[in-house]
């Protein structure tokens, strides 16, 4: 439940001795009364994480913000400030299947994703999506091929700027982000892939799966980068499939997986629990 007056803090810095005592002595210097607290030290790479949700009944935003500033330069730190009652505007990309828009939608009409949609953008036409309610939301038709590729792209990277998106999410969005794109949208990207990664990668995952005979199938969120399904991880699932299986039956065994994968990576997201780490991620469950 997402109270007012309640700020997270999200960090990451070189390890080393007496970081948390440091945070912690900060914050009760500006007022604030911290309510949750994670953190985890990666031994491979030296770096420490941490997640802190906060009260504050003495500072602003801003007065809070400019405290850290100094305070992070002392431990060489990147950090996040977010008032947890500020929403994140989301914009949905997909394709012919909708069945994780369709979720998506549900999801934050009944309030469980605490999000403003920014809208829909598709390469499908409206009426692709007839059976879903998407009354209020901006919905955008762009289709593209081979030779409007760049031209769709650039009208894309237009409509995520001029509406104020915060978090770009691939609902089987089944298009390539040029290399550009994934870099300016580095960290605030993210793809549902109809495989569980690093295995099957690319078009048509179920059948390559049925090929191999396995018998778990899953699905994985990931940040999307310039490498095609090589981003960093944030959330997975499984589900145990047999011979008897057909390619349609994986297919709409993994419909539910995908679903349930994205719904959770977006919540973790939308409250600050997921931080980068290379090549990786530190996600801060509650």
């Amino acid at each position: 439940m997402i109270i007012p007056g309640q700020f997270v803090l999200t960090l990451s810095c070189p390890d080393r001795a007496g970081i948390v005592a440091a945070v912690s002595n900060h914050l009760a210097a500006q007022g604030g009364n911290i309510i949750e607290a994670q953190q985890f030290g990666d031994a491979e790479t030296g770096r420490f994480f941490m997640r802190l949700v906060f009260e504050d009944a003495e500072r602003d935003f801003a007065a809070l913000e400019q405290g850290l500033e100094g305070f992070a330069k002392s431990l060489a730190m990147q950090w996040t400030l977010r008032n947890r009652a500020q929403r994140r505007r989301v914009m949905l990309l997909v394709s012919k299947f909708d069945h994780c828009l369709a979720d998506i939608l549900y999801r934050w009409r009944i309030g469980e994703l605490p999000m403003d949609i920014a809208g829909v953008i598709a390469n499908h036409p409206r009426e692709t999506y007839r059976h879903l309610d998407l009354d209020g939301v901006p919905f955008h038709y762009l289709p593209v091929d081979k030779n409007s590729r760049a031209e769709q792209e650039g009208v894309l990277d237009a409509l995520i700027e001029q509406s104020g998106t915060d978090l770009v999410v691939l609902a089987r969005y089944m298009q390539i982000l040029s290399s550009e794109l994934t870099r300016k949208l580095a960290g605030r990207c993210i793809n549902i892939h109809h495989s569980f990664l690093p295995g099957f990668k690319g078009a048509r995952p179920y059948h390559q799966a049925y090929r191999r005979g396995v018998k778990l199938i899953g699905a994985t969120a990931h940040f999307v980068t310039a490498e095609l399904d090589e981003g960093p991880i944030i959330e997975q699932d499984i589900e145990r499939v047999t011979h008897a299986d057909t390619p349609e039956d994986l297919i709409r065994i993994g419909r539910d997986i995908e679903r349930r994968v994205l719904a959770r990576t977006l919540r973790l997201y939308l409250d600050d629990r997921v931080l980068l780490n290379g090549g990786k991620t530190v996600v801060f469950h509650s």
